[in-house]
């Protein structure tokens, strides 16, 4: 076959497939010809050496976006979010809180570093998926030991890529979080996953029950010495803490173990009669996925442990405490999802950089007298903290253990502490 070639160059001359070339004194001609370097099968259909679009998101919105697939294969639905991290996808991709959502990746390049087993945060991947612009063709990192995609595909999580992921996180800004499907299935049509995307909800479904351990176990792993920070002035005493795993980060767990806590992970349905029998110095109610008002079950174990120990709640722990001393939480427009939003500490005035992953908050107009607004987001004003020191209460609606994410509210865990060993000195 022949190609046909273009120049702007004014002393060039086209003339089909050939190139005239005008220098001042003559003209020279030269014949360019393409030829296959393999012969085409009889179908005379050509593989193409790329991979071409065979993935589609289609939103409740009405808008169909064509991607690239890779992980795993199939149909799946999900809420849409996106996440603005620079680094940490392994960690997102296992952190229970994304049951039941599809997490757009703010930064394009993804997949370079691979994966590799000690950032797991939890037994498994419990998002509906995940859509990045750029899928790195190689891994590079000491630490890797799978690339991303046969990672997704072994645990059967989709993924996409080549999508405009600019595009989808304004939209989601501007609109909210929005409800997607996800295909790889050729047969089905625009207008069924469509259909599929404004039929499904998220809001008052119990995510937890499906994310949460079925039976306690005890904790002992630390984070590693050549990880740790913040080790100078550390309690060298032991402290018992009970542990609800409404969706628990396993790195949250080992702060607590490098604080001096020995800990006892015990499943979302554990009874509060059962909690206050193992005589904890102290109780946490973990993060965890979905919407507070769908576990009322949660709520009322948390209304009879408070006041009778101190508890620390993070992320759905805050917002299960916050409605079980009579206030109300509402979902936001698009949530929290990153490692880089400003929280101000109203005690001391300091301004932390965060980890937040939530898609409902607080409303601190319908709490009680005598709950304390400790921080709040410098994004949009939304309540990020509270403590009820009558009822030694302290809770964080971020994660202060990041992973990812920067480590400036690490030491809330020695504040947790602090509020066990005021307790355990007044018996």
């Amino acid at each position: 076959m022949d190609c046909a070639l273009r120049t702007h160059n004014p002393s060039v001359a086209i003339q089909n497939s050939l190139i005239y070339l005008k220098p001042l004194s003559k003209v020279r001609a030269f014949t360019v010809k393409c030829s296959s370097s393999s012969a085409a099968p009889s179908s005379g259909v050509v593989e193409r050496p790329w991979k071409v679009a065979d993935a589609r998101l289609v939103l409740e919105d009405g808008s169909i976006w064509r991607a690239k697939s890779f992980g795993a294969s199939g149909t799946q639905v999900g809420e849409v979010v996106f996440n603005t991290s620079l680094t940490g996808y392994q960690e997102i991709l296992t952190d229970p809180s994304y049951a039941g959502q599809f997490v757009l990746m703010t930064n394009p390049h993804i997949g370079n570093t691979g994966v590799n087993y000690d950032d797991e945060e939890s037994r498994q991947c419990f998002l509906a998926g995940l859509v990045i612009r750029s899928l790195s063709i190689s891994t590079s990192n000491w630490r890797c030991t799978e690339t991303l995609g046969d990672y997704l595909a072994s645990r059967n999580i989709m993924g996409i890529y080549d999508v405009d992921t600019r595009a989808i996180t304004r939209r989601l800004r501007e609109d909210g979080s929005l409800i997607g499907v996800l295909t790889t299935e050729e047969h089905k049509t625009d207008e069924e996953l469509l259909e599929m995307s404004r039929t499904w909800d998220i809001v008052g479904v119990d995510l937890i029950s499906g994310v949460s351990c079925k039976a306690p176990y005890e904790w002992v792993d630390k984070t590693r010495s050549a990880w740790d920070f913040n080790i100078n002035g550390r309690s060298q005493e032991t402290y018992n803490v009970v542990a609800y795993d409404f969706g628990i980060k396993q790195n949250i767990l080992r702060r607590l173990a490098s604080y001096g806590c020995k800990i006892t992970v015990v499943p979302s349905t554990w009874p509060a009669s059962e909690t206050l029998k193992m005589k904890p110095d102290g109780v946490l109610f973990s993060n965890g996925p979905g919407d507070p008002s769908a576990v009322p079950y949660a709520v009322e174990t948390v209304k009879e442990i408070i006041g009778k120990v101190p508890v620390f709640g993070i992320c759905m722990g805050h917002q299960l405490l916050g409605q079980a001393l009579g206030g109300r939480t509402f979902k936001m427009k698009f949530g929290h999802h990153g490692g880089n939003h400003p929280v101000r500490n109203l005690r001391n005035g300091s301004v932390e950089i965060s980890a937040q992953n939530h898609n409902y908050a607080v409303d601190p107009k319908s709490l009680p007298e005598g709950v304390e607004v400790t921080h709040i987001n410098l994004n949009d004003g939304s309540c990020a903290g509270l403590a009820f020191p009558q009822q030694k209460l302290m809770a964080l609606q971020y994660h202060p253990e990041a992973s990812p994410g920067p480590h400036d509210s690490d030491n809330v865990f020695g504040e947790f502490v602090q509020l066990m060993k005021k307790e355990r000195g007044k018996a």
